[in-house]
């Protein structure tokens, strides 16, 4: 009986140290590789040959999508500027709005049907209007997934379309696509304003839209993102919800079944939220740290950078935090100086140690500055 009960707190030790991820968790994921991460903190919650190169189908448009939304918020290019239908362009075959060569429409609603209806000749337009070519815009796709990390990744158009030889090259992985994914929405939060329509239109409201990705109508908290198929990807989804403070993305490639991408992605999604939680913990008010020589009397002691850490929701009521910060610093003090550690436990596990830093810079007394604020002590002393 000991022995069986030193077994069990064995076991019980190994599944508390467990990293926080979905490898010991079976879903029901049918395709041919699987992802759900975490927006905020990039965590993988769960995996199913996530670096596996595989075909993507029109799921590629979520990069074509990331560099959009970079053009314009960098102020390359703006909303209300008019794009020009190329021949090349309105040649593209599979989804598209049909555009005609010379027609000329806003970045809005390019994006909208990009986003919406998975619009091929819009992206190619786009991509044109930004590179000022197809294959120039591809070199940037393939550029920007080096940056991001996105190591199982190139990229051959800017569609997903698989109807050349070329196409056999163009390939990405489940983790791949939610790196750009998290990319997209962490850092460009306006795409959502059109990932998340049902339906629209564009052209005056003479052609409608209806979005390929159903789970913005039908799943709870749904951000987006995009759909794909071909006959050679299979159904692809790379799908993202927020609730209570969490975003998390669901990546299903080579399903054999439209149904099956989006219930892998949902079956995924539902156990994110029902397991994990983002935790940020508040810094208690007038954290400082004393500042000697220096023009200002304290500086306040910041966290280096946001605070999102991702926690197991069985951990929630046992979370605390210790604060250690410097006794006293030296002027000069510049901003960013480590000046303490913010430790995050649950029970006796420390979940993460985060740097305390200085918000803002403090100057060192002049000589000058020294001898006038002795003589206001001793004059003060007098009185």
């Amino acid at each position: 009986m000991k022995r069986v009960g030193w077994i069990l707190v064995t076991v019980c030790l190994l599944l508390w140290t467990l990293p926080l991820n979905g490898q010991a968790v079976e879903l029901q994921t049918a395709g041919k590789s699987a992802v759900l991460m975490d927006v905020a903190t990039g965590t993988v919650l769960y995996e199913q040959n996530a670096h596996e190169p595989l075909a993507p189908a029109s799921v590629t448009k979520v990069m074509t999508m990331l560099l959009i939304m970079e053009a314009i918020d960098s102020g390359k290019i703006g909303w209300d500027d008019t794009v020009t239908a190329s021949e090349a362009a309105a040649a593209k075959g599979g989804s598209q709005i049909y555009l005609k060569v010379g027609e000329q429409m806003s970045v809005t609603d390019m994006v909208k049907s990009i986003a919406v209806s998975s619009a091929n000749d819009c992206a190619c337009a786009m991509a044109e209007h930004i590179a000022g070519s197809e294959p120039a815009f591809v070199e940037m796709m393939n550029q920007r997934a080096s940056e991001l990390g996105m190591n199982d990744t190139h990229f051959v158009n800017c569609t997903g379309l698989d109807d050349d030889d070329s196409a056999k090259e163009h390939r990405t992985s489940a983790y791949d696509i939610a790196l750009m994914s998290r990319e997209l929405l962490k850092n460009h939060p306006d795409i959502k304003k059109y990932t998340t329509i049902w339906m629209d239109t564009v052209r005056g409201g003479v052609f409608g839209l209806a979005n390929t990705n159903k789970m913005v109508r039908f799943y709870s908290g749904c951000t987006g993102l995009k759909t794909g198929f071909t006959s050679g990807a299979g159904y692809c989804l790379s799908a993202s919800a927020a609730r209570d403070g969490m975003e998390l993305i669901a990546v299903v490639m080579g399903a054999k079944t439209s149904k099956d991408r989006f219930a892998a992605c949902k079956s995924m999604l539902d156990y994110g939220f029902a397991n994990f939680a983002i935790y940020t913990p508040v810094l208690q008010e007038g954290a400082s740290v004393p500042v000697t020589l220096g023009e200002a009397d304290s500086v306040a002691a910041v966290p280096a950078g946001e605070i999102n850490l991702l926690v197991d929701k069985s951990q929630r009521n046992s979370i605390g935090t210790e604060l250690a910060l410097d006794e006293t610093v030296t002027a000069p003090v510049s901003r960013g100086q480590r000046l303490g550690t913010l430790t995050i436990k649950a029970g006796e596990q420390i979940l993460s140690q985060i740097p305390l830093v200085a918000e803002s810079a403090v100057s060192r007394l002049t000589w000058g500055q020294l001898t006038l604020r002795l003589l206001r002590r001793i004059a003060m002393a007098g009185d």
